[in-house]
C-alpha cells in the first residue's frame, strides 16, 4: 500500500509558510508593540508623577505652641479712690491673676492694674487700657471706662466686674449657641403666613425702616468692627407648620402651646423657602443702601422668622413643666430666631405692619444676633450708661475672643494638613497649597505682633489666617485624595489593563522559548 503524501494537496497554503506568518514578521510586530511600550514609560512617568512640594512641617507644629498675650492696662483714678489706690492695684492684681489662670480661655490675657491720671482727664484712651473711677453707682461709660460705687469698691466685687468685663466666661449652652465665625454673615429677614386663605393676611411689613430704626442698625453698626453684613428679606404668605400645636382652654382663652420640643422643629424647611431673597441691603458704617438683585453667595446665614399665625388660633410657647409663658419668641442654635406675631380675631384687621408695629419683633431681633453672634453681657450689677447698644468692654471682650477662636481654628487646620500629607504618600501638594499655608503662618505672626494694639487688629490677621489655612485645606487637588485614594485608581485600570498586558507577556514568553529551542536545535544539528 502506498503511503500518504507529506504534503496533502487541498488548495490551501500551509500558515508557517505565509509571509506574515514567519517568526521574524511575528517577532517584529511583537517588538514593536514593547519598544512602544517602553518608549511610554518615560511619558505616562512624567504625567502621572504627583507634584509634592515640602510643607514647613516645622513651623506648623511650632504654633502649637505659640499663644497670643494681650496685654491690658487698667488704671485706678487716684484722686477717687485716694490713699487706698496702691493698695488695691496691688491686691487686684493678684486677684486677678489668680482668675486668669484659672480660666481655659483667658490665661493669655496679661492684665496690670496701676495708678493713673483723673478719669475726666482721659478722654481718649489707648485702645488696651481702661480706667477705674469712685462714683455713686456702677456703670460702664464711653470711653472704656467703669464708674464703681463704694459698695462694689472692695478687692473682691472690683475683681469680680473686671474679670467679667474683661475676661467674660462662656458656658457650654452660650458656646453651642454662638455660630462660628465668619468676616461676612447674611441676616434674612422672613414674614411668614400660616395661612394664605386668613382674612388677615399681612401682605407687607416696613422692613427697612424697622432695621433702621433704633433697635437693630446700632449694634449692626457697631459688629462691623468684626463682620461685613448683608441683610436680606422676603414675605411668604403661606407656611404650614409640620406639627399640629396641642389645644387649651383656660377659661374663656383658648391658645394653642408649643413645647420645647416643637420648638426644635418649629421651621419646616421641607415647605418653607428660606433661601431665595429678592430685596437685599449692605450694611456700613453710617451707610444703608439697598439693592434690587437677590444675593446669592455662600457666606453664612443667620435667619430671623417673624411669624404669624392664623386669625383663628394663637400660639402660646410653653416650659418644661407645660405652663404657659409669656415669651413670643425664641432662638434656635447657630442658626437664627423666631418671633411668633399673635393677632386677636376681634383685633382691627391689619394686612401691613409698619416700623411701630415692628419694634418690639426687631427688639427681640437685636437681642438674638447679639447672643448668636458670642457677645458678652455685661456682669450682674453693673449698667450701662453708653449711648450704643454695646459699651466698649464687650466690644474689647468679644474682638479678644474671636481672635483666640481664629487663631486656634487656624492652628488645627494647619496641623490637620500637615498630618494628612504625611499619612498619605500619594497626597499632592502644589505651589498655591505651600503659599497658602506660608501666608497662613505669616498672618499669625501678624497678629501676635499686633497684640499689643487696638484689638480689631489681632482680628484682622486671625481671620486672614484661619481664611488661607481653610483655603489649603479644601485645596481641590488635595481635597479629591480623600475621597478617590489609589487603592481605588488600582480598582478601575487594573480590568484594563490586565486584558492588555497578559497576551503580549505571555506572547513575549513564547517566542522567546521558541526563540532559545531554534538556537539549541542550530548548535546540534
Amino acid at each position: 500500500m502506498d503511503s500518504a503524501p507529506a504534503n496533502p494537496s487541498h488548495g490551501l497554503k500551509e500558515p508557517q509558510r505565509l509571509p506574515f506568518e514567519s517568526a521574524k514578521i511575528r517577532r517584529l510586530v511583537l517588538g514593536s508593540y514593547w519598544t512602544i511600550i517602553i518608549l511610554a514609560l518615560p511619558f505616562w512617568w512624567r504625567l502621572t508623577s504627583i507634584e509634592r512640594i515640602a510643607l514647613p512641617s516645622v513651623r506648623v507644629r511650632a504654633q502649637l505652641e505659640r499663644k497670643i498675650v494681650f496685654p491690658v492696662h487698667v488704671q485706678l483714678d487716684a484722686p477717687s479712690f485716694e490713699n487706698s489706690a496702691p493698695r488695691l492695684a496691688t491686691e487686684l492684681n493678684e486677684g486677678l491673676a489668680q482668675t486668669l489662670h484659672a480660666s481655659p480661655t483667658w490665661r493669655n490675657l496679661d492684665i496690670r492694674v496701676g495708678i493713673g491720671e483723673s478719669a475726666e482727664d482721659r478722654s481718649s484712651p489707648a485702645p488696651n487700657a481702661y480706667t477705674v473711677f469712685l462714683r455713686d453707682r456702677t456703670a460702664v461709660q464711653h470711653p472704656r471706662q467703669l464708674a464703681v460705687s463704694p459698695e462694689d469698691a472692695s478687692v473682691h466685687q472690683l475683681a469680680r466686674i473686671l474679670s467679667g468685663l474683661l475676661a467674660p466666661e462662656i458656658s457650654p449652652i452660650q458656646e453651642q449657641r454662638v455660630i462660628q465665625y465668619s468676616d461676612r454673615y447674611r441676616l434674612a429677614f422672613t414674614l411668614l403666613n400660616e395661612n394664605a386663605a386668613s382674612d388677615r393676611l399681612v401682605h407687607s411689613w416696613d422692613i427697612q425702616p424697622a432695621i433702621s430704626a433704633d433697635h437693630m442698625f446700632p449694634i449692626l453698626s457697631q459688629l462691623n468692627a468684626l463682620h461685613n453684613i448683608t441683610v436680606e428679606s422676603q414675605v411668604q404668605y403661606h407656611a404650614p407648620l409640620a406639627f399640629e400645636p396641642m389645644h387649651f382652654t383656660d377659661g374663656n382663652t383658648s391658645f394653642h402651646g408649643i413645647t420645647p420640643e416643637d420648638l426644635t422643629v418649629f421651621i419646616n424647611s421641607a415647605e418653607w423657602s428660606l433661601c431665595n431673597y429678592p430685596v437685599s441691603w449692605a450694611f456700613g458704617i453710617r451707610v444703608l443702601t439697598c439693592d434690587s438683585a437677590s444675593s446669592v453667595s455662600n457666606d453664612p446665614v443667620l435667619h430671623f422668622v417673624l411669624f404669624v399665625p392664623s386669625s383663628s388660633r394663637q400660639f402660646c410657647i410653653l416650659d418644661a413643666h407645660g405652663s404657659r409663658t409669656n415669651q413670643s419668641a425664641f432662638l434656635l442654635p447657630q442658626w437664627g430666631g423666631i418671633f411668633i406675631l399673635n393677632r386677636h380675631a376681634d383685633g382691627a384687621m391689619v394686612t401691613h405692619l409698619t416700623a411701630a408695629d415692628l419694634v418690639p419683633v426687631f427688639a427681640a431681633f437685636s437681642s438674638q444676633l447679639a447672643a448668636l453672634l458670642g457677645v458678652p453681657s455685661l456682669p450682674g450689677g453693673v449698667r450701662s450708661e453708653v449711648a450704643s447698644p454695646l459699651s466698649d468692654w464687650q466690644l474689647d471682650a468679644l474682638l479678644r475672643h474671636r481672635t483666640l477662636e481664629n487663631i486656634l481654628n487656624s492652628q488645627q487646620t494647619l496641623q490637620s494638613i500637615v498630618k494628612l500629607v504625611d499619612q498619605i504618600e500619594a497626597m499632592p501638594v502644589d505651589q498655591k497649597v505651600r503659599g497658602d499655608v506660608h501666608n497662613a503662618l505669616s498672618a499669625l505672626e501678624e497678629a501676635y505682633q499686633s497684640a499689643v494694639e487696638s484689638p480689631a487688629v489681632p482680628l484682622r490677621w486671625s481671620s486672614e489666617a484661619l481664611s488661607l489655612a481653610s483655603h489649603a485645606f479644601f485645596n481641590p487637588g488635595m481635597l479629591a485624595m480623600l475621597y478617590f485614594p489609589a487603592e481605588h485608581k488600582y480598582a478601575v485600570y487594573t480590568p484594563l489593563f490586565a486584558s492588555i498586558s497578559v497576551p503580549l507577556i505571555v506572547a513575549l514568553g513564547r517566542e522567546i522559548y521558541a526563540w532559545r529551542m531554534e538556537r539549541r536545535a542550530a548548535r546540534n544539528g
